[in-house]
Order: C-alpha cells, then sequence, then structure tokens
C-alpha cells in the first residue's frame, strides 16, 4: 500500500531576543503574530514547525550581568526562562525554543557555517575602526546616525577599533538585488523589500563577524581555529534558524523544514531588517545553502509615539496585561488593531475600551442571545432550517470571508485576515437586528413564523461556528468555548469542510456558559 504524499511544510520562525531583561508586550506581539500564522497552516492540513528561542551570546547580556554582579550564565538562565514561559500566558503553540548560549547543536551548526563560507573564501581579517552601538550589537556610519546618536536606542555610539574577521558581503550584490526584484526572496509588506533593495543597490560593503576575546569579556561561541576571537552575536544568532534543525549533523528535520520545505518564513520586527533580508541571505548563499522564502516584518508596539523598548525604559510586562484583561483579548487587540508593518500605539484604556465594544459586546453577546432563544424556544438544540425561510446573503457573506480570509493570510497581513473574519461576526449581528427573534417568537402559531424564527437560529448557530474556525487561530481558547456552547466539537475535518456554510447540525445541545468577556 502506498504512503499518502507528506502535505507541504511551513516552517515559521520568531527573531530570537537579546536576554539582557525580562520580555516585553513588543517581543510578546512578535510571538503572537507568528503564532498565529502556525495554527493557520495547521488547519489547512499542513506540515508545521513553529520556532523561537533566545539569543544569548551578546554583549548586551554580558553588560546587564555586570551590572546586577552575577554571571552572565545565571543572567541568561533566567532571562530566557522568562521568555519560554510566555507560552502559557499567550497561549502559544511553538514547536521549539532554542537557547544559543547552552545547546551544543547551535554551537556545532554555526562552526559549519562559518567554515563553510571561509571555505568559499568569503571569510578574511583585517581591523577596523568604527562607531559601535551596544544596543543594536552593529556599527554605524556616521551618515546613518541621528545628530550623532543610534537611530533605534537614541544612544552615542562608541568608537571601537580591533582586528576582526569579516564576510564578503560586497561579493553578493548581485544576487541579493537580484532575488528582492524578483521575489524570489520575499520581503512583506513591499514598503521594506524597497527599502532593503535601496540599500542594497547603494553598495554593500563588507561587515565585521567577529570580536575580540577581550572586548566580549570572554562570552560567545569562539572562531573556529582563532580562540582570540569569538563569533559576532549576528553571524551566531541568525544561524539559529537552521541549527534548531539540526543543520550540524544534516538531519532529517533540516531536510524536511529547510532543504525540502515548502515555505520558511521569519518573522520580524522592521528594526533588523536588513540583517534578515540581506546579511542572512548572503551567509547563505556563501554556504551554497537554501535562503527563506519569505521575511514578515512587522511594526513596532509604541506607549505615547514612543516605541517600547528595554533601554527605554518603558517595556510593558506582557504577563501583568494578560492577567489584567484575558489571553484571547490581548492576542486579539495586538493581531487587530496593529497593522501588518506598520507601528501601533496601545494603552490599558485603549485594551479595554476594544475587549468591552468588540469582544464582549459583538462577539459574546451574540452567542449569549443565540443560545438564550434556543434554549427558550427549541429546548436546548438547535433547530433545522427551513427551505425557502434562509437569507442568502448570509451564506454569500459567509464564503465572501473565508475567501479574504485565505487572500489576507497569503499575502501575510493578519490583521486583514482576523478583520474580514470579524465580519462575519458582525453580519450576524446585523442580521439577528433584522430578523428580530425574539419578535417573531410571539407569532409561532403561525407556520411560515415557525419556519423563519427556526431558519434564523439555525442561522445565526451557523455563523458563530463558522466564525470560530476563522478565528481560532488569533483566540484559540475562545473558538473553543465557542465550539463547546453550541454542543459540537472543536475544528474537525478539512479546512474547506469546516469553514464552508451549513455545517452546524440540527438537533445539538446548546450548553450554557459563562460570558465569553466577562465586564470588568
Amino acid at each position: 500500500m502506498n504512503e499518502p504524499p507528506a502535505s507541504p511544510t511551513f516552517y515559521v520562525t520568531t527573531a530570537i531576543p537579546y536576554v539582557n531583561a525580562a520580555p516585553h508586550i513588543g517581543f510578546a506581539m512578535e510571538l503572537v503574530v507568528a503564532d498565529v500564522l502556525a495554527r493557520y497552516h495547521r488547519l489547512r492540513g499542513r506540515d508545521v514547525r513553529f520556532q523561537t528561542g533566545s539569543d544569548e551570546n551578546s554583549l548586551k547580556n554580558v553588560l546587564a550581568a555586570e551590572a546586577e554582579g552575577i554571571t552572565v550564565q545565571a543572567l541568561v538562565d533566567r532571562n530566557a526562562g522568562a521568555f519560554r514561559s510566555l507560552r502559557q500566558p499567550l497561549d502559544l503553540s511553538f514547536d521549539d525554543f532554542i537557547r544559543t548560549s547552552v545547546e551544543p547543536g547551535h554551537r556545532r551548526g554555526v562552526e559549519k557555517l562559518w567554515r563553510a563560507c571561509a571555505g568559499q573564501g568569503d571569510v578574511y581579517r583585517r581591523s577596523y575602526r568604527g562607531l559601535y552601538c551596544v544596543g543594536c550589537e552593529q556599527f554605524y556610519a556616521e551618515a546613518d546616525l541621528h545628530d550623532g546618536r543610534c537611530p533605534e536606542h537614541d544612544t552615542t555610539p562608541e568608537l571601537v577599533e580591533e582586528d576582526n574577521w569579516f564576510f564578503r558581503l560586497s561579493r553578493h550584490q548581485a544576487r541579493i538585488t537580484a532575488l528582492l526584484e524578483s521575489g524570489e526572496l520575499q520581503v512583506v509588506p513591499e514598503r521594506y523589500r524597497n527599502e532593503m533593495l535601496a540599500f542594497v543597490r547603494g553598495g554593500l560593503q563588507d561587515f565585521s563577524i567577529s570580536r575580540s576575546h577581550r572586548r566580549a569579556r570572554g562570552w560567545g561561541i569562539t572562531v573556529p581555529d582563532d580562540p582570540d576571537q569569538v563569533m559576532y552575536v549576528w553571524f551566531d544568532a541568525l544561524g539559529n534558524y537552521i541549527t534548531a534543525l539540526d543543520y550540524d549533523s544534516d538531519g532529517a528535520s533540516y531536510h524536511r523544514f529547510w532543504v525540502d520545505g515548502a515555505e520558511r518564513v521569519h518573522v520580524i520586527g522592521k528594526g533588523i531588517t536588513r540583517f534578515h533580508a540581506v546579511y542572512w541571505p548572503a551567509m547563505l548563499l556563501s554556504a551554497g545553502l537554501r535562503l527563506p522564502s519569505t521575511i514578515a516584518v512587522h511594526g513596532y508596539l509604541t506607549v505615547d509615539g514612543k516605541k517600547i523598548g528595554k533601554s527605554l525604559g518603558n517595556a510593558i510586562d506582557p504577563v501583568a496585561i494578560v492577567e489584567r484583561f484575558g489571553t484571547d483579548a490581548v492576542r486579539y487587540v495586538l493581531c487587530r488593531h496593529v497593522r501588518s508593518g506598520q507601528d501601533g500605539d496601545i494603552s490599558m484604556d485603549r485594551f479595554a475600551a476594544i475587549r468591552s465594544a468588540e469582544l464582549a459586546d459583538q462577539l459574546g453577546n451574540l452567542l449569549h442571545r443565540t443560545v438564550a432563544m434556543i434554549e427558550r424556544y427549541y429546548d436546548g438544540r438547535v433547530p433545522a432550517p427551513v427551505v425557502g425561510y434562509a437569507n442568502p446573503e448570509l451564506a454569500e457573506a459567509a464564503v465572501r470571508v473565508r475567501e479574504d480570509v485565505e487572500a489576507a493570510f497569503a499575502s501575510f497581513r493578519h490583521d486583514e485576515a482576523l478583520a474580514a473574519a470579524w465580519r462575519l461576526i458582525e453580519r450576524a449581528n446585523k442580521y439577528a437586528v433584522e430578523r428580530a427573534p425574539w419578535t417573531l417568537a410571539r407569532r409561532r402559531s403561525d407556520a411560515d413564523v415557525e419556519a423563519a424564527l427556526a431558519t434564523t437560529l439555525w442561522e445565526l448557530a451557523e455563523s458563530l461556528r463558522l466564525a470560530a474556525v476563522l478565528l481560532a487561530p488569533f483566540v484559540p481558547a475562545t473558538a473553543v468555548k465557542i465550539h463547546a456552547t453550541l454542543g459540537i466539537p472543536a475544528v474537525v475535518g478539512t479546512w474547506e469542510a469546516t469553514t464552508s456554510w451549513g455545517g452546524s447540525v440540527p438537533g445539538t445541545r446548546v450548553v450554557a456558559s459563562a460570558p465569553l468577556f466577562p465586564k470588568a
């Protein structure tokens, strides 16, 4: 008997953040966006791997440990644990969490990557003098600074002069340009692709890929065959996307999700687009390895118009926000009200207002009213629709919504996918007002009115069922609760089957439950 063909793979990663401090809500957004993509593609029946982790071999971590008076390993162990523990409060479904300071496979993998690039003549040693921002872990040209200060951290870079290993980025300019122009390397949204093309066309300069052992305080992965140097954190960190797949041993996961993988997607913040859309592809080209298929770029969360950052002192604890508003409310706000690729401003008042006006009033009340009427008028069992009494516009809207959700996800616009799914909730609420089933119930002795009432309540239940499937990547626990309240299993079957209009089974007993989003 022949084995069924394997489903196409979808490999999605976040950037791995520095762990010099506890996580903040800005990176929580990145985790949630990547999780939404992973959950959506699992619903589509794809073979998904969702990867995240922590970047532990940076000078930032060394300086933070020195400031606390503890060892670097103690600091990264503690803070990496805090990042990993976001799994539960944010309801994340990542498959692996890589730690770059402790996993031997990562060290072996980046050593292998280094040697592969060196073997092509792309690694050489020379002296360098430049302006270095520890916060960014990168050198800046004076022209790139804002009034002499780092554009990301608003700090004055330090002048550094030392002998380092360099990567011949300039050698790969033509190929990187062609990849970006053709879309073979997709950078979305389009504005970031255009920014990277302008950067590459301006001329690529070779960049340093090591630091002296002395300046790194002895922390980091030693350069192969040079004990006086450690790998520059970006060469080390970028390699995690393949070392986490057992690149060092040419393992099965590496072949399954990278070498033979259908899609390889990096979800990143806009401040590190250059590293992922230019430096990383060049390193892979040098080593003769396959490239990522998509760099999906998001903007920054801001507070009062300012970027959230540990170094800026305005970081917001994601766990505290979840404790106040609930996991799915936080996921919903981050996904719907922060546009793909754009910055978005948040506040506690805005979280509260959105939770109340949209989740509680629109979704929660629709479910509560529908179930209450089914209990009151049909003894708690979903009635059967009657041919000729259905509203074709509702079914047509459901089809359009599904198509819009699919199109939005195909272009990595998760906010538009969520907005599309939400249109079904809005349309169902409008339909409930138009049909006014509570008024129809007063004239049930009329056969036509009874048919209209039964059909209306079935259609409202079906709208909720279908919306729960479409919303599941964004608010997974809420989707499960909606299905349970409607008395049907959570998403079961193919995407096409579960997202087709007509899946609610007449006679199913609804189950009363607490409000989805209780008023605070």
